[in-house]
């Protein structure tokens, strides 16, 4: 097995370094580029010393593919809540951005459903709230990715799948907005992974992977990845792709030499 399993032959990958490694920012970066992997990906930003962070991002010559800028906490979707919070936090997570190379996409989740709402009204909310924020992403030229999620992991969420997510980017109608298309809560939610790539590429902004139904790294589940994979370069999707996935056993460098076995099927 090769000495940098993470430096995969075919499909370059961000490991999520939440994921996969314990530590400090600045530690799980130099546990990312021992196995080899160009880039990471995060979730909370304010919380780490993205200074120091960006900087031995650099000294491996890596890069930072995207962050949570909006998470599970005040509810974007609710109609009451805010339109310049929202935009305030986006323009903060833009600043955050700059200082991690390469950076250039930030996560926003739906947000979980609210009683006495129809999933109507909460994704007419989301829409005023991104719509909001483009002008901020338009200057500092960073994008907004949705992310969708699944019921089985996210019960009681007010936003599953790429019917519903293509809809909310059709109706924000900025190329500054586009899907965090997760294949592992597609999987769980609709399936037919390969086809509802092909018909939704323009919409996707980044992709992320994990076997279903254990959300462990390829090879693990039922994906056939190897096919997924090829079929991903071949439309052109955007690199790296985010292995938001738990290392099964929480071995990092199986995780990764399984990872570096399927993507070599790939070719």
């Amino acid at each position: 097995m090769t000495e940098l399993p993470g430096r995969t032959p075919h499909t370059p990958i961000a490991v999520n370094i939440e994921m996969w490694f314990e530590g400090d920012f600045v530690s799980r970066i130099e546990q990312a580029a021992a196995l080899g992997f160009p880039a990471i990906e995060l979730w909370t930003w304010r919380d780490k010393d993205l200074a120091a962070g960006g900087e031995a991002l650099r000294k491996h010559g890596m890069t930072a593919t995207q962050f949570t800028a909006w998470g599970f906490g005040q509810q974007v979707n609710h109609p009451d809540f805010p339109v310049q919070d929202f935009v305030a936090e986006i323009e903060a997570a833009c600043a955050a951005a700059a200082l991690l190379p390469g950076c250039e996409m930030m996560t926003v989740v739906g947000g979980d459903n609210i009683p006495g709402l129809s999933k109507e009204q909460m994704h007419a909310a989301l829409i005023e709230k991104l719509r909001a924020a483009v002008p901020v992403l338009e200057a500092k030229r960073k994008m907004v990715i949705l992310e969708p999620m699944n019921p089985y992991n996210h019960p009681g969420h007010c936003l599953y799948g790429s019917a519903d997510g293509v809809a909310i980017c059709q109706a924000v109608n900025s190329p500054w907005v586009r899907l965090n298309w997760d294949l592992f809560h597609m999987q769980r939610y609709e399936g037919n992974l390969i086809d509802n790539l092909e018909m939704h590429r323009e919409w996707i902004g980044y992709v992320q992977f994990a076997d279903s139904p254990g959300r462990n790294e390829p090879s693990t589940g039922e994906v056939n990845y190897s096919e997924v994979f090829k079929r991903c370069r071949e439309l052109m999707l955007p690199v790296p792709f985010g292995a938001e996935c738990l290392p099964l056993g929480g071995d990092a460098r199986r995780a990764a030499e399984r990872l570096y076995q399927v993507d070599l099927a790939s070719a």
